[in-house]
């Protein structure tokens, strides 16, 4: 985002250090009472390149809308471990480049600094806390967001076969426009609770079940949104390095400050089926999807269909 003033960023600042501590100082104890002394230290890194097309249309085939582009990402990271609790550090960069006629930003870099600390409860349960800073995030609700998030995370897995996850995440938002108080950015805040269930049926053989619901309550009319989301997947294994992961999702969001034509809030749904294949050679990782999005509106304009597919090929260190 950019042009802000100094006072935001330090703010920032604090708030991440603040988050990061906060996870951090949790894990030193049980660092400080292992008398294995078997901690490992595991630096890594990926690079990828990616390419993307997608066209959308409204149903008169009046509006068409086309979203192709690339984009080049980084990551590094490290991650401290023994054999019941994992400390991890990480930070990631994406730019973009986008071409044709798509709506928002042409281009745009965007940052995630994350800290976390996962602990083991024994053999059937185990915790996670983690921190996030995003810079530049495209949100839902804006084109250009930044965001600091803390979260929890509950696994529960009695057994190989079977994997429940439960997370709890707080978002805080700053959008980039003038419509907060005395013309500076106007914010965002709100929980998102994510509920997921995976079977294993064997080796990269899965059925996944992920629901989601969250909400952003916002000063700033534009920026307040309620979503939920459930999903099915499935993957299976082809070869030892190639894998195909079918997938169907729902999405419902109503945007309580948006209005339609006729005077009332705009509701979303989008049903979006997609198939996506991942080859992963050794170090290597090419992935392969394709989707098409089923979009209904009680605004016109909003009632959509579209394709988007996209291929990445990445290096892991």
């Amino acid at each position: 985002m950019q042009g802000k003033p100094l006072h935001f960023h330090t703010r920032r600042a604090l708030a991440a250090a603040i988050v990061m501590l906060t996870i951090l100082l949790p894990a030193l104890p049980v660092q400080a009472q292992s008398d294995e002394g078997d901690w490992e230290l595991d630096p890594y890194a990926r690079i990828e390149v990616g390419m993307v097309t997608s066209q959308s249309r409204d149903r008169d085939d009046e509006l068409i809308i086309v979203g192709d582009g690339g984009y080049l990402r980084g990551q590094v990271g490290v991650e401290l471990k023994d054999d019941s609790t994992s400390i991890t550090l990480e930070a990631d960069r994406i730019q973009v480049e986008r071409f044709g006629n798509a709506t928002g930003r042409d281009r745009y870099d965007r940052d995630r600094f994350t800290a976390s600390v996962e602990q083991e409860l024994g053999d059937d349960w185990a915790i996670r806390l983690q921190g996030r800073v995003y810079d530049d995030l495209v949100s839902v609700e804006s084109s250009d967001t930044d965001e600091v998030q803390a979260s929890i995370r509950i696994e529960y897995q009695p057994v190989l076969d079977h994997r429940v996850r439960a997370t709890v995440t707080w978002r805080e938002r700053e959008y980039a426009d003038t419509d907060g108080p005395g013309g500076t950015a106007s914010e965002g805040d709100g929980v998102r609770v994510d509920v997921d269930y995976r079977h294993r049926i064997g080796r990269y053989h899965y059925v996944g079940v992920d629901l989601r619901t969250e909400e952003i309550d916002s000063d700033n009319p534009e920026r307040a949104y309620t979503r939920e989301s459930a999903s099915l997947s499935y993957t299976r294994p082809i070869t030892d390095n190639l894998r195909v992961r079918p997938a169907i999702e729902l999405r419902h969001t109503q945007f309580r400050g948006r209005m339609t034509p006729g005077g009332i809030p705009r509701d979303d749904t989008q049903i979006v089926p997609e198939v996506e294949f991942l080859w992963w050679p050794g170090p290597w990782r090419i992935e392969a999807e394709a989707k098409y999005l089923f979009g209904t509106s009680n605004d016109p304009l909003r009632t959509r269909e579209g394709y988007r597919l996209s291929l990445s090929v990445g290096y892991v260190f």
